[in-house]
């Protein structure tokens, strides 16, 4: 595989950029190696600008779930561009895609839209705190929120220790507000509050994890957390950036039947463009300026090009059959991995939520961070570089997840799940 050009712009993006990229994961850090630079997407495929072309499993992380390039989306943006690409001001466009999103998720009777993911849960914590009145928050170990300074931390020593900062920057005075528990362990949380009675004012969790690899919420969990909080009288954030719209047109929330206080909104609400939006009961909601004492402002929240591409995106998806359509895609690529893996005799674990998956490096079930820690990193950038070489395109970490748009085709499975048998055949010791 030629990448001559790309290793020519990678060299020049060392020189201005810190690792040469404007996000982390971007570098290939975790399985080496030189990142191949896209140029252009359609459907299910994308091609790098030395000419190659993928199968993409990555789908700009999760939110492009029609697929890259797709004509309605398309559409919606160049007209919205030709009437003016932000206004700072109220539009009629965002207005319409705030009720496509409280139609189909009830929890949110209220809501803001913002720029990011980030903005979304970092604004969400602020109005917890504003809300119930307390300052510590409960958030789970490989649970991923953002890049806010209170979230970027993990758990300490014990499970009743305050966390410790997991970036520099961050100051401990500030991380020690935030607690760290265990996913899928709800005696943790409840350990928590024991040791901080009357201190927590929310727990902050993604109902399906999609940042330690997909890592679904055990039977019960997430009921558990919503009893704990409303017990505690603490408030229950879902963070559902990646679940959201995703894994059904309710969410995570609609599938497993638990209503949170607050929910936090990514990139898929605005058809892969940059948006967020964090939302919830309206009582609470009102905490926010100009009604209430709890600030957040954004110059660009609700800009025209976003929530264009979002009302033409959550159109679609509350089509009929779409979500069973998605689902059925999603079990044809996880039946290839594990086709794969038997003809092989290779250990793998995979996990999958609806069109969402992950396949581990590992020989027991993945329930938490502890156990998706223990896959095999060496052996899954192995098997990384091998399904790129052959034009596969899936998440450069074992501890992200894959992705399935309406636009790859069961022949986009069926080249996969070959690539997939090559490349675990050449793991095998």
């Amino acid at each position: 595989m030629n990448l001559s050009r790309s290793e020519e712009l990678f060299e020049k993006s060392l020189k201005l950029m810190p690792g040469g990229v404007n996000s982390p994961v971007r570098s290939f850090g975790a399985v080496g190696g030189i990142p191949p630079f896209l140029a252009r997407g359609q459907g299910a495929h994308v091609w790098d600008v030395d000419g190659n072309e993928y199968v993409d499993f990555l789908g700009s992380w999760g939110p492009l779930i029609l697929g890259h390039a797709n004509p309605i989306v398309v559409e919606a943006v160049q007209k919205a561009a030709a009437d003016g690409t932000s206004f700072g001001a109220p539009t009629e466009k965002e207005l319409q895609l705030a009720e496509l999103i409280t139609n189909a998720l009830p929890s949110i009777e209220m809501m803001r839209l913002v720029s990011s993911g980030t903005e979304a849960t970092m604004s969400a914590v602020r109005m917890a705190r504003s809300y119930v009145g307390r300052s510590k928050i409960i958030k789970f170990n490989g649970n991923y929120h953002g890049h806010a300074d209170g979230l970027l931390v993990k758990a300490g020593s014990g499970l009743a220790t305050h966390g410790v900062p997991t970036s520099a920057g961050v100051p401990q005075s500030y991380a020690a507000e935030t607690l760290v528990a265990e996913y899928n362990d709800i005696s943790s949380v409840l350990e928590l509050f024991a040791a901080n009675i009357n201190q927590v004012a929310a727990i902050i969790v993604e109902p399906v994890a999609g940042n330690m690899g997909i890592v679904p919420p055990n039977p019960g969990f997430l009921e558990a957390l919503r009893k704990v909080t409303r017990d505690e009288g603490a408030l229950l954030i879902f963070d559902e950036v990646i679940s959201g719209f995703r894994v059904g047109l309710h969410g995570a929330q609609g599938l497993y039947g638990v209503t949170p206080d607050l929910t936090c909104l990514g990139k898929i609400i605005g058809g892969g463009l940059p948006v967020g939006a964090y939302g919830g009961r309206e009582e609470i909601m009102r905490m926010a300026a100009p009604l209430g004492p709890t600030y957040q402002a954004g110059t660009l929240s609700g800009n025209p090009l976003a929530v264009s591409a979002g009302i033409a995106c959550l159109t679609e998806l509350g089509r009929p059959g779409i979500y069973e359509r998605l689902d059925a895609l999603g079990v044809l690529a996880e039946q290839g991995v594990r086709s794969a893996a038997d003809a092989t005799g290779t250990q793998v674990t995979v996990n999958r939520v609806g069109s969402a998956f992950t396949a581990f490096f590992a020989q027991s079930p993945i329930r938490d961070w502890s156990e998706a820690a223990g896959a095999d990193t060496e052996r899954y950038a192995r098997y990384f570089h091998c399904l790129l070489e052959q034009g596969v395109y899936t998440a450069p970490s074992q501890f992200e997840a894959g992705f399935v748009s309406l636009a790859h085709t069961d022949a986009d499975l069926d080249f996969a799940a070959d690539k997939i048998r090559v490349a675990l055949e050449s793991q095998r010791d």
